[in-house]
């Protein structure tokens, strides 16, 4: 992404709501360069354009989640997609980082297939012609754009693969934890059926605790996030026996 573009990204998190004249005087460029640049955002879901301003996306929306601090995301995205190889299916469930993930498997790799119940992710990467793509049938969610429910256990029954990538919305002494009971539920289906469980965050995560569990420390095979961890944090992951790769925040 443009430096600009994560600027741009910055402030209208900040603002929720802000003119398309600001944003030009505080990035210091003309307006025409402004709507050029919301309109590629927008396109990727990051932000909503609205006549004169740019907006935040709604709260549950996946373009919401990965406009705040899209960058770290992007690093973690990369570093997780290093693990995928040409040729490899994988599973990968929603979530901001996994949709980046996606994104950087879509875009430098070559006959990879990837699994996934987000109808946001085969959307947001279905312009790139050497990925396959299987969407997982379901119960659809609007706000977050995937698929849960029943039919999701049905249609990955017949898949195993090597990785299954997902998010998470915090960590207690239970497991990691999620927000949403329903996609709690599709995320587990999904880790039975494949070899090694793959988690990517933010640090910040992890002191949130979330509301419903999502998987146990023993379901869990790895851990991509930035190194902003505290190391009490790093140690019990440690002690989980999860290979915890943190990246450089430059």
């Amino acid at each position: 992404m443009h430096i600009r573009h994560s600027k741009l990204l910055s402030l209208v998190n900040q603002h929720n709501r802000i003119a398309v004249a600001d944003l030009a005087k505080a990035l210091d460029v003309s307006e025409v360069t402004i709507r050029k640049d919301l309109n590629i955002l927008a396109k990727k879901g990051l932000l909503r354009r609205e006549h004169g301003f740019a907006r935040l996306t709604t709260s549950d929306d996946v373009g919401n989640h990965l406009s705040f601090n899209y960058e770290a995301k992007l690093r973690i995205a990369r570093r997780a997609a290093e693990s995928v190889h040409n040729g490899e299916t994988v599973m990968i469930e929603s979530g901001s980082c996994c949709a980046l993930l996606a994104e950087e498997i879509a875009a430098n790799r070559r006959d990879v297939t990837i699994i996934t119940n987000s109808a946001f992710i085969a959307d947001y990467i279905r312009k790139y012609p050497n990925v396959h793509v299987i969407l997982l049938g379901g119960e659809y969610q609007k706000e977050s754009q995937v698929m849960v429910g029943p039919m999701v256990r049905n249609c990955v029954q017949d898949f195993y693969v090597g990785k299954f990538f997902v998010g998470t919305d915090g960590l207690n002494e239970l497991g990691f934890m999620s927000n949403d009971l329903m996609r709690a539920e599709a995320a587990r289906c999904m880790a039975e059926r494949a070899e090694q469980t793959i988690v990517l965050t933010e640090s910040a995560k992890f002191s949130l605790h979330g509301t419903v569990k999502l998987l146990s420390y023993n379901q869990v095979s790895a851990l991509y996030t930035d190194d902003l961890a505290n190391s009490s944090t790093l140690s019990k992951l440690h002690e989980q026996r999860i290979h915890v790769y943190p990246l450089s925040s430059k």
